[in-house]
Order: C-alpha cells, then sequence, then structure tokens
C-alpha cells in the first residue's frame, strides 16, 4: 500500500504565497542602477499606496482598499488573514565633525559606500486567525497602529572611527481591517468575503500644501492581503465555474485584486494584491534573488548591473541595504546561473499526426521576387499622363497627406526613382534619392530609400 505524500500546511501555503507578495511588496522598491540620485529613483511608491483620509480626499489617491471573492468553507474552517505593507521609514545622513556636533549633509563618503538621504521601507504584518462562524453579521474589525519613533546608527570610516550617522524617523500609522462573510443565495454553500483595509490617520496637511512625500511616512504602501482557510477552498475571480460566474460578477474589488495563490491546483490561500496576476502566480525558479526593478527581465538587469563602475556601485551600496544586495548578487553570480536566465522552456507536447504542411513558395510573400507579375526595377507607372520607373527624375511635393517635417522639408527638391514597390493592400509606393545628397550612394548602396506616392511626385522630364 502506498502512503500518500502529505500536503501542505496552510503555514506552507502561506510561506509560498509570500515569495510572489514580496514581488508586489518591493514592486519599484529601488531601480536600476539602485542609486538614489537616479531620476526614476526620486518619485517612488506607486502601488498600493493607502494614504491619510484627510491628504487622499484631495488627491487622485486612496485610503482604502476593498477584496470580495467567494469561498466554500468546510464546517468548523478558520480563516487567516495578513495584511503586509511597506511602512516608509525617512533617513536622513549627518556628519561627525570636529567639535563633536552632527551635522546634516547631502552625502557622506565612505571606502565602500557612498551615504545619502532616502526613504526605507519596512516590511509591516498585521495577522489575524477566526472561525469563519464568526464573520457573519458584522464580522470582526480589527484595528492597528505603530508609534512614531526616531533611532540612530552610527557610521565609522574603514579604521573603525566614528565619522558621521544615520537619523531614521518614523512617523504614526493607524488603520484598520474588516472581515465579514454573506451567504450567497443558491443551491451551493458558498460565502462571500469581503475584506476591507483602511488608513485611519487623522493627519492632514497644513492648509494650502501639497506635498505627498508628507503624506508618504503616515500612507500604508503596497498594502496587500493574503486570506487562508484551514478547511475549505476559494473560488477564482479570474475563471470561476460556470455555476457561480453570476455571484462572482457581484464581487466588489477596489484598488486591488485576488487571485489563487500557490500551486496550480490548489485553492485554499488567495492573495488580493494591487497589481493584477494571474490566478497561481509564481517566481521563476531560474531567478536568482529579488531585483526589486518592477518585475523586469533578471538577465538583463544582472547584465547592466555588472557593468556599473565602481563609484556606482559606491553610490547603490549607499543609497539601501537592498540595493547593495543587488550589487554583490550581480558581482558575485556564477556563469552558470546567469546562463540559465536566457531563457527556458516551461512546456512540451508531443505531435502524433501533424497535417501536411502546404506546398510553399520558393520566396516569401514579402520578398519582391515572391510575384513574378511584378519588378521594382522595371515596373512603371503614370504620373501626369508621363511613365515614370526607375531612373525618372521627379520633383518632390510632399504635404498632399499627413506627412513629417523632415518631408516638408524636400519640398520642391529634384529626385530620382531607384524603384516602383507595390504593398499587399494594392498600394504603390516610389522609392527615391535626392539629388544632390552626399549619401546617395551608401543609399543606394544598403537600399535605404525615401518613399513617396504618386501624388507627392511631379515627372520633371518625359520617358
Amino acid at each position: 500500500m502506498t502512503t500518500p505524500a502529505p500536503t501542505a500546511t496552510l503555514a506552507e501555503r502561506f510561506a509560498t504565497a509570500r515569495q510572489v507578495a514580496d514581488a508586489v511588496l518591493f514592486e519599484g522598491y529601488v531601480l536600476y542602477p539602485y542609486r538614489a540620485s537616479a531620476a526614476k529613483n526620486r518619485l517612488r511608491w506607486q502601488f498600493g499606496v493607502l494614504v491619510p483620509p484627510g491628504w487622499g480626499a484631495d488627491h487622485a489617491e486612496h485610503s482604502h482598499q476593498r477584496t470580495e471573492c467567494l469561498m466554500e468553507p468546510r464546517s468548523g474552517a478558520r480563516l487567516t488573514a495578513e495584511l503586509r505593507f511597506l511602512r516608509t521609514q525617512r533617513r536622513t545622513v549627518q556628519r561627525l565633525d570636529s567639535d563633536g556636533e552632527f551635522t546634516t549633509v547631502a552625502e557622506l563618503e565612505l571606502p565602500d559606500r557612498v551615504l545619502v538621504p532616502w526613504d526605507e521601507g519596512i516590511e509591516e504584518r498585521c495577522p489575524i486567525d477566526v472561525p469563519v462562524a464568526e464573520l457573519a453579521g458584522d464580522g470582526v474589525t480589527v484595528p492597528f497602529s505603530r508609534p512614531a519613533g526616531e533611532e540612530t546608527e552610527p557610521v565609522h570610516d574603514a579604521d573603525g572611527r566614528p565619522v558621521g550617522r544615520l537619523v531614521r524617523r518614523r512617523e504614526e500609522i493607524r488603520g484598520v481591517l474588516r472581515l465579514t462573510a454573506q451567504e450567497i443565495e443558491g443551491p451551493y454553500a458558498v460565502l462571500r468575503l469581503t475584506a476591507t483595509v483602511e488608513n485611519t490617520s487623522g493627519w492632514a496637511p497644513a492648509p494650502a500644501a501639497d506635498d505627498r512625500d508628507a503624506a508618504l511616512p503616515r500612507s500604508l504602501v503596497a498594502a496587500h492581503l493574503l486570506l487562508g482557510l484551514s478547511a475549505g477552498r476559494f473560488l477564482s475571480q479570474t475563471d470561476p465555474p460556470e455555476w457561480a460566474r453570476g455571484a462572482v460578477a457581484g464581487c466588489r474589488n477596489e484598488h486591488t485584486w485576488p487571485v489563487l495563490a500557490g500551486p496550480p491546483g490548489s485553492a485554499e490561500v488567495v492573495l488580493s494584491a494591487p497589481i493584477i496576476l494571474e490566478d497561481h502566480p509564481a517566481i521563476a525558479p531560474e531567478s536568482p534573488g529579488a531585483l526589486y526593478d518592477a518585475l523586469e527581465i533578471d538577465e538583463i538587469l544582472a547584465l547592466r548591473t555588472a557593468t556599473l563602475t565602481d563609484q556606482e556601485k559606491r553610490e547603490a551600496r549607499g543609497t539601501d541595504p537592498r540595493a547593495a544586495e543587488v550589487i554583490d548578487l550581480a558581482d558575485g553570480m556564477p556563469p552558470e546561473v546567469l546562463e540559465r536566465l536566457h531563457g527556458a522552456v516551461r512546456a512540451l507536447r508531443e505531435v502524433t499526426a501533424p497535417d501536411p504542411e502546404p506546398a510553399r513558395p520558393d520566396t516569401p510573400w514579402w520578398d519582391p521576387g515572391g510575384d513574378r507579375d511584378v519588378d521594382p526595377l522595371t515596373d512603371r507607372i503614370s504620373i501626369d499622363g508621363r511613365s515614370v520607373g526607375a531612373g525618372s527624375r521627379v520633383e518632390l511635393r510632399p504635404g498632399r497627406r499627413r506627412t513629417d517635417a523632415q518631408d516638408l522639408f524636400l519640398h520642391g527638391r529634384a529626385a530620382r526613382v531607384e524603384a516602383v514597390l507595390h504593398d499587399v493592400d494594392g498600394g504603390v509606393h516610389l522609392a527615391v534619392t535626392v539629388e544632390g545628397d552626399p549619401g546617395a550612394d551608401i543609399r543606394r548602396e544598403q537600399g535605404r530609400f525615401l518613399y513617396f506616392q504618386p501624388d507627392e511626385l511631379a515627372p520633371l522630364e518625359d520617358e
């Protein structure tokens, strides 16, 4: 008798889902070239930002997100929920002066890094475990808060002497997580789960102020939810069973989207993220580690990062510890790891009885030689009653249709027709070189011509 393989526990399912959630949590956290001075690293925190309601009411950002999905819990099932978000921690750099005082500076040079001011993202979690039966009616409301605070970290030079410090400041954050479940009418024992996350901070900007930087330390950044059932299953919002499509269409999701997480075939865990994902998303097994750069291609980022100068790498290492990890990852990546990033075959299928292929022409359809009835070098057309073909002189008269400024500059210039071309829609185009163009011979040799339609040309001589 064969012993069945043990099924994964809910905690293990959550751990697997967090790998994908981390890619969402740190989406765009620090972009290549991983330096604070880079222009694209000056406007950050774009996904799932729940701002204080006193600031978001007057701006195009929101203070809440709402997740709704369907679940089929078994008797006695419990729901485990975990709210995860980044908390913005503002870091300033101070230099130790000769008189023992600290002065805030724009940067502090060290042998291995250059320290600069930066907003660090600190991961926060708000877990809850509750019987599904308690979610009926008003459900469960869980308030959470994180106090304001400040801490310092001494900075030493290569010889161990103090040369400055980092000052990290955090603002107070307050929020609430609400969970309710409502039965869906019909023959199936299905519940609609509603999970709402709200920023309840009482902070409001000063009158006439419009400073997103001031709101960010009081915001929930990249907020998302992990939801798990101890017994039962969730239904896919993307591809539900036919009988549940109407109920799924009635779910309302705001500023987030729930998908089934974990391996294909499992349905015990849902990831509700501010970025739309497919069911059962997964990190590519070839990926060597987190690169934080908007889920870009790992191979490109690894190669580009390896080409940074030593000074650029010092700046990146001083920007953020995660950026320093990326630099070390690229510098120490073995050739066999880099090679596997070049591509992978995800699935193969056997072709048993292929249909016979149709006969192929000797030349493709787009090749001028594919149609024996046309020849760009000998074909001729009539313009203003005159025969025009390769070798004819014409005057350029662009502008009778939509055109660009470069063509307009050539208005009135004389040109030589190099070929008459017919496209698949029956249109005619004339390839020309401009008389007096010092690069005409090169254009002719490489086949890089200018193209005009017949009504944009006028014959200069009778053939």
